[in-house]
């Protein structure tokens, strides 16, 4: 079974058995949506008449919220079962939707140049390659356009276990390549997925050599101090789980051939 299969697998099954991940918006998020999406203050103070995409973030939460605020979504996941919240919250709430099953490395179905902002939450981890994510990313939004993701950190996932002492014990190698073995510490990995361990050079000098700028990089905090051991709130203090980066899609810039004074397109 590919990758694929299995994450769809283990999302469906997700959104079946009412995870947390699977949870639609509520009225009360729906009153004041950008600020339930948005509360670093980085999307404009208005999506109106914007094209949004929601990648890989099927489940009836953020495509529903990103419609409430008046924009054009688009929302793509491998997942018809996490669709299906998205479809039967837009029919309830009278709002339309574009819904796309998809990988998030494929959005052949899309136009070149066609979205403002890409939503991503946390989703990467379930690919073995950033690069056609991000090549993906860059191809579909529009110069200037807003790329917001968030990630797995990736010494989160090196964790395998916690020891007699309540020290977490990194067991994975930082450049292991290969799916995620299984560990006794699962805090922060969903049942039955299949997870990638992506480096910081790939997540952040990745999204840069794919044509964008970095605005802003934040570690959104998970731990609470009074959490007890083996409750996945203590990990969170010592280990930050996720990364959310704020990035701009750029033009490409020319670089000064070494042979002439000929400007040239940017690459190795």
């Amino acid at each position: 079974m590919t990758h694929e299969q299995t994450n769809r697998r283990a999302w469906n099954d997700l959104a079946t058995g009412q995870s947390q991940f699977a949870r639609v918006a509520t009225d009360q998020e729906c009153e004041n949506p950008l600020l339930t999406l948005d509360t670093r203050g980085w999307l404009p103070g208005s999506v109106d008449g914007l094209d949004v995409l929601c990648l890989a973030s099927g489940g009836g939460w953020q495509a529903i919220l990103y419609a409430c605020a008046g924009a054009r979504v688009t929302v793509v996941d491998i997942s018809p079962e996490m669709l299906e919240l998205d479809r039967r919250e837009a029919d309830r709430r009278r709002l339309s939707l574009r819904i796309e099953e998809g990988s998030m490395d494929d959005l052949s179905m899309l136009d070149d140049a066609s979205f403002d902002i890409v939503h991503q939450p946390v989703s990467t981890c379930y690919v073995p390659k950033l690069e056609p994510v991000y090549s993906e990313v860059a191809r579909v939004l529009r110069d200037g356009g807003l790329y917001i993701s968030q990630h797995k950190q990736p010494t989160s996932l090196q964790i395998a276990e916690r020891d007699e002492r309540d020290r977490y014990v990194i067991g994975v190698p930082y450049y292991h390549a290969d799916p995620l073995p299984p560990v006794p510490d699962r805090s922060y990995r969903e049942p039955g997925a299949t997870e990638y361990l992506h480096r910081w050079e790939e997540i952040v000098g990745g999204l840069c050599r794919s044509g964008f700028v970095i605005e802003d990089l934040v570690e959104p905090r998970r731990g609470v101090p009074t959490a007890k051991p083996g409750d996945y709130r203590h990990r969170g203090m010592y280990i930050a789980p996720y990364l959310r980066l704020k990035a701009r899609r750029v033009a490409a810039r020319p670089v000064l051939d070494d042979r002439s004074p000929i400007w040239t397109p940017s690459g190795d």
